[in-house]
């Protein structure tokens, strides 16, 4: 497997892993991301780490633009996976948002953002 590949095992998928995400993670926030995490524990064991991303249709109402941003989000996780697993943990669950209004003009403002929130988790 390639490893920078986002494959199928790593999206979060399951509206019961959701559901205990949102019940019990912790959030942290950095400009216009924004990411839920859970690690693993011995409450909350997980096989491996799942990740997944939302974008608010309140925001943007067009699909074309939530799959835009969605698309630009898993691409910087995608990149930087192994920033991601240092700051997160190689087995926990998260999900990735898109807190703004504005639609990023660039991938770069979204990679900046998304390795600015991996090190606002380690600092």
């Amino acid at each position: 497997m390639k490893i920078n590949a986002y494959p199928k095992e790593e999206k979060l998928k399951k509206k019961s892993d959701i559901d205990l995400l949102l019940k019990k993670g912790k959030w942290i926030s950095v400009d216009n991301i924004r990411i839920i995490y859970l690690p693993f524990s011995e409450k909350h064991p997980f096989e491996s780490h799942k990740i997944g991303v939302s974008v608010s249709k309140k925001f943007f109402k067009k699909a074309v633009d939530r799959n835009r941003v969605k698309r630009l989000l898993r691409e910087s996780y995608r990149l930087h996976k192994s920033v991601y697993f240092e700051a997160f943990g190689g087995k926990s669950l998260a999900m990735l948002f898109w807190i703004s209004k504005d639609l990023p003009e660039q991938f770069s403002v979204v990679e900046k953002q998304f390795l600015n929130l991996c090190k606002k988790k380690l600092g």
